[in-house]
């Protein structure tokens, strides 16, 4: 066993999508991040039997110390007629900044070996990826997730630390009915596509759609049963990203916890970032409930950029403060085109307007951190840059 770890099995169908679900065989493999990503990570996969033991071996990768071993929580997902089983493994007490091999094991059946990266504990540059609503056209979504394989291969071709993509955050409408696990299915073996060359797995940072109603979504990224789905995380000491979730109350509990999130990440971070599915600034819709529940707080914390989906559009909002345009206020961006068919946005809407933004097309937003600015750019397939912008550090 530790042979096969100490050589890397790359390629062997690391990055061709729809590894055989069959028996025990491990597929469908993702890391997400909804804790400290500098020192928890949880590795998930899907088995189409039962099984008796499923576990995943983890050490530094390149060390030559025996892997370790541990346990994973396993059950069978709910929805439909699909017998399909997770396995969820939450690691803890990583180190910083660390690249993790990881191989996951259900009873004599394993996986290739594949590595990640936990976050870093220092204050550094680097890039994470936002996009949403990949349901519908599984071609296109498949190669929205061969494009971000290939953004975050070639993000670490050069010496420049602030291209580096650590993460993708998810803004919700994965698959088009929630409560079909043979949708989701679809999805996480499309998912390996975004599996590097290398074997690199990408932590996901999830959000919850409104097409993602039902249980499989907490079983599919590792919530417990009824989590509510918002959560802050900090990638590096200056950026905390924050996921909502606009698919339940969006005053009440969850405003308060917002109301309290902000105020104490605002005084620690350099930037604030919040994600979630319904536009509150929509390029085609109505106004999402957060219009009322979350915009005042956005406005009162500073919050330096807001990541939207659902629209099926690309929009950048010129920076709003009380109902208008205004310098010091905050830019939202969307509205999701990692596979669904596109819409075309109402290119009229005062917020929309130069110096703002909208359009169509597939894209995928790369946000780059820096200490002097946050830059965005929106890429469409075929990496053409359909968007730029720089939001600069509040002073």
């Amino acid at each position: 066993m530790l042979g096969i770890l100490c050589c890397l099995m790359l390629g062997g169908g690391t990055t061709d999508a729809a590894a055989p679900l069959k028996g025990t065989q491990p597929a469908q493999w993702r890391v997400v991040w909804t804790d400290d990503p500098a020192t928890t990570a949880t590795v998930s996969w899907s088995t189409a039997a039962a099984g008796k033991s499923h576990s995943v071996r983890f050490r530094v990768k390149g060390s030559e110390a025996s892997p370790s071993a541990q346990l994973a929580d396993s059950g069978r997902y709910t929805g439909g007629e699909s017998e399909l089983y997770y396995h969820h493994v939450h690691l803890t007490d990583l180190q910083p900044a660390t690249a993790y091999e990881v191989q996951m094991v259900s009873d004599s059946d394993e996986s290739p070996v594949f590595y990640f990266v936990t976050a870093p504990a220092v204050d550094r540059e680097f890039s994470i990826l936002h996009g949403g609503d990949s349901r519908s056209d599984h071609k296109a979504r498949q190669r929205m997730n061969k494009l971000i394989a290939d953004i975050v291969a070639d993000s670490y071709e050069n010496d420049d630390l602030a291209d580096d993509i650590l993460a993708f955050a998810h803004g919700g409408d994965y698959v088009v009915t929630g409560t079909k696990m043979d949708l989701w299915s679809s999805w996480l073996s499309d998912h390996e596509l975004t599996t590097g060359p290398d074997g690199r797995l990408l932590p996901i940072i999830p959000a919850r759609g409104n097409h993602d109603k039902g249980k499989p979504f907490n079983e599919i990224f590792g919530f417990p049963e009824g989590d509510l789905n918002y959560y802050g995380i900090s990638i590096g000491p200056q950026v905390r990203f924050t996921t909502l979730n606009s698919e339940t109350s969006t005053a009440g509990d969850q405003a308060e916890w917002l109301k309290a999130e902000l105020k104490k990440s605002r005084a620690s971070h350099r930037w604030l970032l919040t994600q979630y599915h319904r536009p509150v600034y929509p390029a085609v819709k109505s106004p999402g409930s957060g219009l009322k529940s979350w915009v005042p707080l956005f406005e009162k914390y500073n919050v330096d950029l807001v990541c939207e989906a659902d629209g099926h559009n690309i929009k950048r909002t010129v920076p709003i403060r009380d109902g208008k345009l205004d310098e010091t206020g905050v830019v939202y961006i969307g509205e999701g085109g990692l596979g669904v068919p596109q819409r075309t946005p109402k290119t009229d809407r005062w917020f929309l307007e130069s110096p703002g933004m909208a359009d169509q097309g597939h894209h995928v937003f790369v946000l780059k951190f820096t200490e002097e600015a946050l830059e965005g750019t929106c890429l469409l397939e075929g990496r053409k840059i359909r968007d730029q912008f720089t939001r600069k550090v509040r002073q």
